[in-house]
């Protein structure tokens, strides 16, 4: 919305409005609500999980693979530069040298996806190429969370999801 917009809004009594500059799409991509017709749309956001762990690039692999499985997991999201997806770990890579720096074994620039994405197509997809896990981050590529595959499907067919 152009900041006229705004302030003509403002001035007939609206109490909240907001000049986003970036627009509707990047609105969107970040996962924000909206509404209108395609909100009756399944996205990706409806089943993130935003609960995930994460490391940084500095990080040591034996330190971030203890906080990994003590989660119950056995992937980690490398974040930098303040929570921008930089990596990602999953096997073999546990078994190598506990000393070593995430950075040097991560998978660097993991496939993203935006939370306002589809669910239904992007769920067969996954299914398509034995894909568990993908990574779901805002368009400036900052983490939101991932979403997993079982959870995934569990939405798309209304089936609760699990704890």
């Amino acid at each position: 919305m152009s900041p006229r917009a705004a302030c003509r809004l403002e001035r007939i009594g609206f109490p909240t409005v907001y000049d986003y500059v970036l627009g509707i799409a990047d609105w969107k991509g970040a996962g924000l609500p909206v509404e209108g017709e395609d909100v009756q749309t399944q996205t990706v956001g409806d089943a993130l999980l935003s609960d995930f762990p994460t490391c940084e690039p500095g990080d040591r692999l034996g330190d971030v693979r203890s906080r990994t499985f003590d989660a119950g997991r056995d992937e980690c999201i490398v974040v930098d530069c303040g929570g921008l997806v930089a990596g990602r770990l999953r096997a073999p890579i546990w078994e190598g040298d506990p000393d070593a720096t995430v950075e040097s074994v991560m998978e660097p620039g993991p496939t993203t996806v935006r939370p306002d994405v589809a669910l239904s197509p992007l769920v067969e997809r996954m299914r398509k190429q034995a894909t568990t896990l993908v990574v779901v981050a805002t368009p400036q590529g900052e983490l939101v969370g991932v979403l997993l595959r079982d959870d995934a499907e569990r939405v798309v067919t209304k089936e609760p999801l699990s704890d």
